[in-house]
């Protein structure tokens, strides 16, 4: 299915994989402790906190996914190559560079920086090799 040569089910796939690498990459065996205590919070009071905020994270993952697959349009088309290289300039110039000028200005710990921006660019890269290769 495609919406003025974006395909919808590649966007649709790709929103969800980013909140499948949101769940591996803030599980125990990977960087859950070192989340929680940059963020100074526990576990249970993780767990508390509304369940709309995977909503939220869905409609954000969406309209991410939908932006690169417009923005892979725009550069010729979307190849796994271009899709690579448009996340990683993304992340670096638009998601890396802004948050780390709101972390230093929030005095926010360089650790929570680095995981939740390694979570960023992993789910640009997942997006972008989705886009990137459904034809």
């Amino acid at each position: 299915m495609e919406f003025g040569n974006i395909n919808v089910l590649a966007v649709v796939v790709s929103a969800v994989a980013a909140l499948v690498v949101g769940f591996v990459w803030f599980s125990p065996p990977l960087f859950e402790k070192m989340w929680l205590a940059a963020i100074g919070k526990t576990r249970e009071e993780v767990a508390g906190q509304s369940p709309s905020r995977f909503l939220i994270a869905f409609v954000a993952a969406l309209l991410e996914a939908y932006i690169l697959a417009a923005l892979l349009n725009i550069v010729g088309g979307p190849t796994i190559g271009s899709a690579l290289q448009l996340a990683f300039i993304i992340w670096a110039s638009f998601v890396a560079a802004t948050s780390a000028a709101n972390f230093a200005f929030a005095g926010r710990k360089l650790t929570l920086w680095l995981v939740e921006n390694g979570n960023h660019l992993l789910v640009l890269v997942v997006m972008g090799v989705i886009l990137g290769a459904w034809k």
